[in-house]
């Protein structure tokens, strides 16, 4: 018997006539995977793994079925049926009541309500909203099912999140991608004055890697698939598997289309007038994933300025484009490390705002959740000159500024005096720390968290947390550091975003201290603390 609402219902395979807004769905990891099928009018909707709890479920995940409002669907499942009578539909995700308050939920970066995220996908804006498409598995806390979850905001900060955009098909899973505005119909897909937002995205199964799109004529509410799918199919050129993550944006100077991405080895380069037909240019070796390619000026100057060629790893390379191919002319460098992987930046932002904005997936679990993994704040990219010549640098956007409050600030102190300011900040699970350390008696320096080293100076070796780094000023005996703590993560940013590193926050269990700076007579040149608001509503 199954069980949805207030409808007793026979088996699986019966009616069902969706009449709230969720199904919900109890998972265990003790369960194995089996597959659950809806169909309506005997044609398959959607099919996905899930680990349906047969007793006690570890937590919920749930169907969003606004799509399917008033319609009949049967439910079909091939693993252990115990759990079926347990799937009840609502208007509210199971745990609504605590959703966002959840003991080890990030308060100031954006995870999803229930399931797995990976690579930020499709990042762009348009009228007036960031979009925000991640990898995700809707129905579990581990890596299945790959679709593009789906996120909206007005300021990157405080996010609503809408219904998974892409899901699998007959064809394969949904991987990373990018999404455009098609202004000048070169597709043919927009509709009146309506331009089409365009995704284009790798489709993966067991044989090979093709390339996809499809397209939302409602701001990326809705999504019909390309009837002519795959747009690539590159398999036999490389003898490989691995071509995915395309990347387009319009090339204004030669007035086509270019698509990096990444085959085998590197970073290829596709350009096309219509979106639909596409030609290979050239290749690039030295790269894995999730292409990124982009121009930025140069110290702030529009007349000067680079291109960017950026990999899944965070490294990159400097160079020149013609439209057709990237030359390198320094890297690969790096300007982060840590927990961050396959970041993107969006696209289509103003020219009032020509900001470069990067989100980077922050591989970063929550014990005892219902979801796992994180995005990471996202940060605003720009060109500077060094003494190693020119390099990208980041800091978090300006947006963040209005989560946080500053409740004190002091200049010179001692170790000792700036720890007894920090006492404050012990209680607190969310909070920024803005320093400036000078080590005059001591080789390395730096803050602790519950023993956890968050900032590890060693002068001597020239290592941030155990990560070569050289300050501009090279006989510099001080630090800089912006320090962002949130109930499951830490990212900080070194001397103006120079250098920046993320990572997940793990309490020594025998730690007697809470946050105290250590090292031999060090000066605490400058201390800000900020207490941190709630993203969340």
């Amino acid at each position: 018997m199954l069980l949805l609402g207030s409808h007793l219902l026979l088996a699986q395979t019966h009616p069902i006539k969706i009449t709230k807004r969720y199904l919900n769905l109890p998972v265990s990891q003790n369960d194995s995977r089996g597959t659950m099928q809806f169909k309506v009018n005997g044609n398959p909707e959607r099919s996905f793994k899930i680990r349906l709890a047969s007793e006690k479920p570890d937590y919920w995940v749930f169907c969003d079925m606004v799509a399917l409002q008033g319609k009949t669907i049967e439910i079909g499942y091939d693993g252990k049926a115990d759990g079926l009578g347990k799937i009840y539909q609502d208007d509210q995700v199971a745990g609504q009541d605590s959703m966002y308050r959840e003991q080890n939920r990030p308060q100031y970066h954006f995870t999803t309500r229930r399931g797995w995220i990976n690579d930020p996908n499709g990042m762009i804006f348009y009228e007036g909203e960031y979009h925000l498409f991640y990898q995700h598995n809707p129905y579990e806390r581990e890596w299945e099912n790959m679709s593009w979850g789906h996120a909206v905001s007005k300021d990157m900060m405080h996010w609503e999140e809408l219904p998974t955009a892409l899901s699998p098909d007959n064809m394969g899973t949904m991987f990373s991608g990018s999404t455009i505005i098609d202004y000048e119909n070169t597709a043919g897909f927009n509709k009146g004055n309506t331009p089409a937002m365009v995704a284009f995205f790798t489709v993966d199964n067991p044989e090979k890697q093709v390339q996809c799109m499809a397209y939302s004529l409602d701001k990326g509410r809705t999504w019909t698939k390309y009837d002519k799918n795959p747009l690539i199919d590159s398999k036999a050129k490389w003898s490989s598997k691995d071509t995915r993550d395309p990347r387009v944006f319009w090339y204004k100077p030669g007035k086509h289309w270019v698509m990096a991405l990444n085959e085998r080895d590197g970073h290829s380069i596709y350009t096309s007038k219509n979106l639909k037909e596409w030609q290979f240019q050239s290749h690039l070796t030295g790269f894995w994933e999730c292409p990124d390619l982009f121009e930025l000026p140069v110290d702030g100057d529009k007349n000067k300025t680079k291109w960017v060629m950026y990999g899944a790893s965070a490294s990159y390379m400097i160079g020149s484009f013609d439209g057709k191919a990237f030359k390198p002319e320094s890297g690969k460098h790096y300007y982060t490390t840590g927990s961050i992987y396959a970041a993107q930046t969006f696209a289509n932002m103003p020219e009032s705002d020509p900001r470069r904005i990067q989100i980077g997936w922050g591989r970063v679990s929550h014990t005892g959740m219902p979801f796992n993994g994180m995005m990471l704040l996202p940060t605003e990219l720009r060109l500077r000159t060094t003494k190693n010549g020119v390099r990208l640098v980041s800091q978090p956007v300006k947006e963040t500024e209005q989560l946080f409050k500053k409740e004190g600030q002091w200049t010179a102190l001692s170790s000792d005096d700036a720890n007894a300011k920090l006492k404050a900040m012990q209680s607190l699970d969310q909070f920024r720390i803005k320093t400036t350390i000078k080590l005059s008696h001591a080789t390395s320096a730096g803050i602790s968290l519950l023993g956890q080293r968050i900032l590890d100076y060693d002068m001597n070796s020239n290592l941030v947390n155990g990560v070569f780094y050289s300050p501009e000023d090279m006989t510099s005996m001080e630090v800089t550091a912006d320090i962002y703590v949130d109930r499951t993560s830490v990212e900080i940013f070194i001397d103006n975003g120079a250098y920046s590193y993320s990572f997940q926050r793990k309490a020594n269990a025998d730690a007697k201290e809470g946050l105290v700076f250590w090292g031999n007579r060090i000066e605490v040149r400058n201390l800000e603390v900020f207490t941190a608001k709630s993203a969340w509503k």
